[in-house]
């Protein structure tokens, strides 16, 4: 079959990827669906904890030759990597808008930051660089190595399961470090095996990707605190992060970790913004795959002057939003990912009912697709303006003045992602330095990820930077080796 003809059933595969493909030996399976009308795409039997160490001493086996190659050849297959995915990029797209429930607008967007994830990283080889330091002894060198880490293990998340999952693994890789990817047991193929198809197309040696799919009761804690990995990056929930972190530091093999978590953005619409392009920002940035984003818009903030202007011009372009079937082009607001997802989602709108907020858009839920909601009127001691939604609905807050918005967007435990509306650009510049957040944007969305620039939060949003030379320095290690002449004069 040549890959002008591949569809996305042919990218879907029912084995793990440890050292090649086989079955699991958990005596559990799971059973991927579509979530809009649960049709079942794959039954995978599950990875046991035995899979998992067996993926581990493969991986730290295949890793020493994996780091020798020469840094053109570890290049030369994350680009192949990336041009296999252009080249099946149709096939790509559909089978995570089947298997995440996503739109075709999300799943376009997903694949084109897995594709830049991998061109960015087949750069790495070349960029990695170590130092020469003067020393106090006499005729001393002190060079300081950066190395790979050794193994790394990847645990990736199901709402954006095929770019965050490359995410880690493709600079992972491009720093010589060979991988076990853990993928959220919602999305095991977009987030997991289709990687292994991918980079066994691309000519990874064997061994060096390896992929196991398991429930996290009965691996989770295993595949962390495991002596093998040198270090866990982890993207999902910040209650969960937590957990991973008090594993991996305070078990009984300590390592590193790379936590990127939940989030509670402030969109801030001060009282000068362009409307237009606020709202229209504020729609992209709530509702882009039903809000199931760490980065999604999660507080609206709008200056008291332009507050009724803002939600009448919101409430009219939310309504003129499409729901349903992910499959269909026109949907912008397709399916939450599960039945747990939809009881949360639906539960903080019978709060913000109960709380007293008003609801200007609303909507029917229909199976597993919730219809946008938004509420005006939202105060600070409201569920909707304190926790992450991670669904379509949201809330808009009332600043008196501007200091006032920068008070409520900094009135969070979380600091991921923010941005704020302004026709003064310097106005804008110097309010969104002084959000508490890793990430801040003047006059666009909060949802914003380039391969090439960091990412990552600040408070409770997470620890350590992705992308660029901040993921070199996240997936590798600095050696001091010393070289003295061997003529000192030692004491005793």
């Amino acid at each position: 079959m040549t890959t002008a003809t591949r569809t996305y059933a042919d990218l879907i595969t029912e084995q793990l990827y440890i050292g090649g493909w086989r079955e699991g030996t958990s005596e559990t399976t799971t059973t991927t669906t579509n979530p809009f009308n649960n049709d079942t795409i794959a039954t995978i039997r599950q990875a046991s904890k035995e899979d998992v160490d067996t993926a581990y001493e493969i991986a730290q086996e295949a890793q020493i030759g994996w780091a020798a190659l020469p840094p053109k050849k570890r290049a030369a297959i994350l680009t192949k990597a990336a041009d296999w995915i252009e080249d099946n990029r149709a096939a790509v797209v559909e089978l995570i808008r089947v298997e995440s429930g996503s739109t075709a607008i999300k799943a376009n967007i997903e694949t084109s930051l897995a594709i830049g994830s991998l061109r960015e990283a087949a750069t790495f080889p070349t960029r990695i660089t170590g130092q020469i330091l003067p020393s106090n002894t006499p005729g001393k060198a002190n060079y300081v190595f950066r190395e790979a880490l050794g193994v790394v293990g990847v645990i990736s998340p199901w709402n954006f399961p095929f770019a965050l999952s490359m995410r880690s693994v493709a600079p992972a890789l491009g720093c010589g470090n060979a991988v076990v990817l853990k993928p959220a047991s919602d999305t095991p193929i977009v987030g997991g095996l289709l990687l292994g198809t991918i980079f066994e197309a691309a000519g990874l040696p064997e061994g060096v990707l390896n992929i196991v799919v398991g429930a996290g009761s009965e691996i989770g804690d295993h595949f962390v605190e495991h002596a093998v990995p040198r270090l866990i990056s982890f993207t999902g929930s910040t209650p969960v992060g937590k957990g991973v972190g008090r594993v991996a530091v305070g078990g009984e093999h300590m390592k590193k970790v790379s936590l990127e978590l939940g989030g509670n953005a402030p969109l801030v619409v001060l009282d000068d913004a362009d409307m237009e392009q606020a709202v229209g920002a504020a729609t992209m940035g709530k509702f882009l795959h039903q809000g199931q984003i760490c980065m999604a818009v999660n507080r609206i903030i709008v200056q008291a002057e332009v507050y009724d202007e803002f939600v009448a011009a919101f409430t009219a372009r939310v309504q003129t939003l499409a729901y349903g079937d992910q499959l269909d082009d026109a949907t912008v607001v397709g399916p939450v990912i599960n039945d747990s997802q939809l009881h949360s989602v639906t539960e903080k709108i019978e709060r913000a009912r109960a709380e007293g907020a008003r609801e200007v858009v609303s909507g029917p839920v229909e199976g597993r697709v919730i219809a946008p909601h938004v509420f005006a009127d939202v105060t600070p001691e409201m569920e909707l303006f304190r926790e992450e939604i991670f669904g379509p609905v949201v809330g808009i807050i009332r600043a008196e003045d501007e200091a006032h918005a920068l008070t409520l967007a900094n009135d969070t435990e979380f600091g991921l992602s923010s941005a704020v509306y302004t026709r003064d650009l310097q106005r804008g510049l110097n309010f969104a330095r002084q959000i508490e957040a890793g990430m801040s944007h003047v006059n666009d969305i909060t949802v914003n990820d380039e391969a090439h620039v960091m990412f990552g939060g600040e408070k409770n949003s997470g620890l350590g930077r992705f992308n660029g030379e901040w993921a070199i320095e996240e997936f590798t290690t600095t050696h001091w080796v010393g070289v003295a002449p061997g003529q000192a004069q030692f004491p005793f």
